[in-house]
């Protein structure tokens, strides 16, 4: 057999998908089951903006795009975010891609160079992309763990042993992905002052989830003073409207859209389908109207499975995120993981 290269042998996964794999297979052998796997919204695309898609479709928008996304999509997200940050996003600052995945990987390419060390501080437990992502472009992953006492964030002090002049990008996920966990904006701003003296180091602010906070309220790092220009804001169509196989993912800085983010579009894949911004538009103009309220996970929960009423639950401030009889108290982060598994009995997966 041919050899393929070390990176490839050693790259990580998204382990959701293959779960949902399983879960397909039960489900065609007739088995009811309650997926818990993967973050897909329990409604589907709304109609008014499955209609938008289909009438883009008809109207022939189906060819390739610019790079960077078509401006009139670039324009809805710059209003959109420079509403909902709560810092002034004009749209040349805006690219667009395949999905919010992406971005992952280019603000990685965009800032480390591999062979010269440079360190990426990402959470953990997280979204496992993001080491993934990191290693396979050459950097340094370092694990930054986050505490069940601490509602699932990090310890200030932790994050500040780890940086130093070798770290080039923190990543922080807010609302948390798998945790749920919602940095407020005391904890923003300690993360400011504490990145403030690294004049290399940018941010990678993952808010994908923003609009689902139901015990708080979500802010954005962006937003404080001197943070614009150094925090990449990065969201997408997927959880909000419902859009996860529209593929529709958008980032934003000033610094990195007008260069190499753009290049690595360019390079590595298209930008979004031509038909799949026009309905995205619509939602951006006027947002959420006509889309369904996502659940609470506590009581989507307690609906959705058997499990005793006695039994306890540590829950989260976002829609999507609770763990039913689980010890999430391990000292190293991680022992989240008791909460994720397979239950054929149930037929919760």
């Amino acid at each position: 057999m041919l050899p393929i290269s070390k990176r490839s042998r050693e790259l990580g996964t998204e382990n959701a998908f293959v779960v949902l794999g399983e879960v397909a297979k039960l489900q065609a052998e007739g088995k009811e089951i309650v997926s818990f796997c993967i973050g897909q919204p329990d409604f589907p695309t709304p109609d008014h903006i499955r209609l938008a898609g289909i009438k883009a479709i008809t109207e022939g928008k189906t060819g390739y795009t610019p790079s960077p996304g078509i401006p009139q999509l670039r324009e809805a997200v710059a209003r959109y975010f420079t509403r909902t940050r709560g810092v002034e996003v004009v749209p040349d600052d805006v690219v667009c891609g395949c999905g919010g995945k992406p971005f992952i990987g280019y603000s990685i390419l965009s800032v480390i160079d591999p062979g010269e060390g440079h360190e990426v501080i990402y959470p953990n437990p997280g979204f496992p992309i993001y080491e993934a992502q990191i290693k396979a472009h050459g950097g340094v992953a370092v694990p930054l763990p986050l505490r069940e006492s601490r509602g699932f964030n990090f310890d200030i002090d932790e994050l500040k042993k780890k940086l130093n002049a070798k770290t080039r990008l923190l990543i922080l996920c807010s609302p948390g992905n798998p945790t749920g966990n919602l940095l407020s904006r005391a904890e923003l701003t300690e993360i400011a002052k504490t990145c403030a003296p690294y004049d290399n180091l940018w941010i990678y602010s993952d808010e994908v989830y923003s609009a689902l906070v139901y015990d708080g309220a979500f802010q954005s790092i962006a937003a404080l003073p001197g943070m614009k220009e150094r925090t990449i804001i990065a969201d997408s169509a997927s959880k909000t409207y419902s859009m996860t196989g529209w593929r529709i993912g958008y980032a934003a800085n000033t610094a990195l859209s007008c260069s190499s983010r753009r290049s690595f579009v360019r390079n590595a894949a298209p930008p979004t389908a031509t038909m799949s911004p026009c309905p995205r538009v619509w939602c951006t103009t006027k947002p959420l109207d006509g889309v369904p309220k996502h659940e609470p996970s506590p009581a989507r929960a307690s609906k959705r499975t058997a499990a005793p009423p006695s039994t306890d639950c540590t829950s989260s401030s976002t829609a999507r995120v609770q763990y039913p009889g689980a010890n999430l108290s391990g000292e190293d982060g991680l022992s989240w993981s008791t909460a994720v598994g397979t239950n054929d009995e149930r037929g919760s997966v």
